[in-house]
């Protein structure tokens, strides 16, 4: 119960001022919206940037690591994806984009925080590991898949061009790029530069957990209730145990384990609907299932740490 008072429900708190905020009037739908603008295209990027540039590459990117997660993610979308065309009937175009929430939790706006806040910030490297590569590899490997089921038939040319063109424009991308970019080069960058980051990322993960309550707002819980549960169930549950799995089997020393499998734990995060509304498809079902499994999160993320060592 201690864990859930200290660390969990601070961070639901602030999510849940932006839902009331915006809920009673008193900060409007548009200014969530240059919120959420700010924190993903500039506030968050350069967190990322500043974590990644001052990251020891070759201590925290360990292969271990990024096997147990990114398997259990992968496994997420497989079942989202094959579950949703085969036990529910829906489209390939819909399936894919339901498999995406089983594919990309919530690892910056909830992981973050909650990690620091039950293991401290020293904890954060093997989070900041998993998520360089987080959006690379989600919005590789889904967008990869919903064009390939989009244009079947097509070249295979232009469907790698409209991937390449699409991530290439993400700001989180580029903010991770960048970061490796100075790490590896060891470019000298002055020091009002590095303060002026950190005044901006310091901004970034209260901004952005009030934006996201304020975005949840807007989320009705319609469609088939059915599949949400059933993407609820694999996001908060299967996902982690497989990362769990993965994690005792190779071996993966504690902090490491414990970013993998709290990472994993986390709701799918807006990015989710974001890729639905890319496409056009299966958007009620993307919408409703970050609204329900953001709120049952609070209770399972208690249940993740209390059993994590």
């Amino acid at each position: 119960m201690q864990a859930l008072l200290e660390v969990i429900l601070p961070v639901f708190l602030v999510i849940g001022f932006g839902y009331l905020a915006v809920w009673r009037g008193w900060f409007s739908t548009e200014g969530v919206e240059a919120l959420m603008k700010f924190t993903q295209n500039f506030a968050i990027p350069v967190l990322l940037f500043m974590a990644i540039a001052t990251l020891d590459l070759g201590q925290h990117f360990d292969a271990r690591l990024l096997l147990s997660y990114y398997t259990g993610a992968t496994a997420g979308f497989l079942l989202g994806l094959f579950g949703a065309r085969l036990i529910f009937g829906r489209p390939w175009e819909d399936s894919v984009a339901i498999g995406f929430l089983g594919l990309f939790s919530n690892a910056v706006l909830l992981g973050l925080p909650i990690t620091e806040r039950a293991y401290g910030e020293a904890a954060l490297a093997g989070n900041y590991a998993i998520i360089a590569l987080n959006a690379p590899w989600c919005y590789g490997l889904g967008m990869t898949v919903m064009e390939i089921v989009r244009n079947r038939g097509g070249r295979p040319r232009d469907m790698a061009a409209r991937v390449l063109r699409a991530m290439f424009r993400n700001a989180l991308l580029i903010g991770i790029a960048a970061g490796f970019f100075v790490n590896l080069t060891g470019l000298p960058l002055p020091g009002i530069v590095w303060d002026a980051a950190g005044l901006v990322s310091r901004a970034a993960l209260p901004a952005a957990l009030f934006g996201l309550g304020g975005v949840l707002v807007a989320y009705r819980p319609e469609g088939d209730l059915r599949i949400v549960l059933y993407m609820t169930v694999v996001a908060l549950a299967v996902t982690p145990a497989i990362v769990w799995s993965m994690g005792k089997a190779t071996g993966l020393p504690t902090e490491a384990f414990r970013s993998a499998v709290l990472t994993s734990t986390m709701a799918p995060g807006v990015n989710g609907y974001v890729f639905a509304n890319m496409y056009g498809v299966g958007k009620r079902v993307a919408a409703t299932t970050v609204l329900i499994a953001t709120a049952i999160s609070i209770l399972t993320i208690w249940l993740w740490l209390l059993v994590l060592p």
